[in-house]
């Protein structure tokens, strides 16, 4: 028996159609407005909580972080196996490219698991209010990130883009691990390693979504030019999908030069004092 087959064997009642299939209007969080609202409160939520803190001693909330962290990291092991559950024998049977741009690899199960992955990312934004809690430093990557992505899921919906599954399962294997280290709230010493992941994870995104966007422009608008064939989704879908990703590629490489590359430090000048020693400048 499949893994989604036990799981909604152990269901206790159905779920209503509209959350498991995406109906723009009428699943929630599936319009501009509520999205727009959602990330706005975020946002607003965030910042007012860092002028709160500013002069307050920090709020630790180890226990609840550990707990949030728990669920991410078992959350996006299992979505991450019914994922690759349902992708695998599509692909095995009729290859990689159809697996990235037919429309047979749109399915309702998988349409399911991206509705439930998209509600994640609004889990994950919790991130953000423990960073502020804690008085920690709300990076620029770190806020856009969160947000960005949110967009971004909420937008491959709408588009049906059968590419989807690429990122997704990228970005769940690499939240198994992100979240299992920070979980137990100590340093890490692979940390260096995780971001190198991130940043392998959209170079893979990246090459793959190009790939199937190239051949749906080529299939579209220049038949003449070499290509597999059309594409299944929605052309924006693909722009601001691609357009992200490449954001992310380059904010990563940013933070991991400036948190990882030694810095090249500039020659120490020597002042002599009147006792003869030096001091260093």
């Amino acid at each position: 028996m499949a893994l989604a087959d036990v799981l909604l064997a152990l269901a206790p009642a159905a779920l209503p159609d509209r959350l498991t299939s995406y109906q723009p209007g009428r699943t929630p969080l599936s319009s501009p407005q509520a999205v727009g609202t959602a990330i706005a409160l975020y946002l607003a939520l965030v910042f007012s909580i860092r002028a709160f803190m500013r002069d307050r001693p920090p709020i630790r909330l180890n226990t609840l972080f550990q707990i949030h962290n728990i669920y991410l990291t078992l959350g996006s092991g299992l979505l991450l196996a019914l994922v690759l559950e349902e992708i695998v024998p599509i692909v095995w049977k009729h290859g990689f490219f159809y697996g990235i741009c037919g429309k047979g690899a749109w399915t309702s199960r998988l349409e399911f698991y991206y509705i439930i992955n998209y509600y994640i990312k609004y889990v994950e934004l919790l991130d953000t209010v423990f960073l502020a809690l804690k008085k920690k430093p709300l990076a620029f990557l770190h806020v856009f990130h969160h947000s960005a992505t949110a967009v971004l899921c909420y937008v491959q919906l709408q588009g049906h883009t059968s590419v989807s599954w690429v990122p997704i399962a990228l970005n769940l294997t690499v939240h198994v691990f992100y979240y299992y280290a920070t979980a137990g709230g100590r340093r890490i010493w692979w940390k260096k390693h995780l971001t190198t992941m991130q940043i392998t994870q959209f170079v893979i995104d990246l090459f793959t979504v190009y790939y199937a966007y190239y051949s749906y422009i080529a299939a579209t608008y220049f038949p003449h030019l070499p290509h597999q064939g059309n594409c299944y989704g929605k052309e924006n879908a693909a722009v601001i999908g691609s357009t992200l990703l490449t954001s992310y590629l380059f904010l990563f490489i940013d933070f991991y030069i400036r948190t990882y590359k030694p810095a090249t430090k500039a020659p120490q000048k020597i002042v002599a004092n009147g006792n003869g020693n030096g001091n260093a400048h």
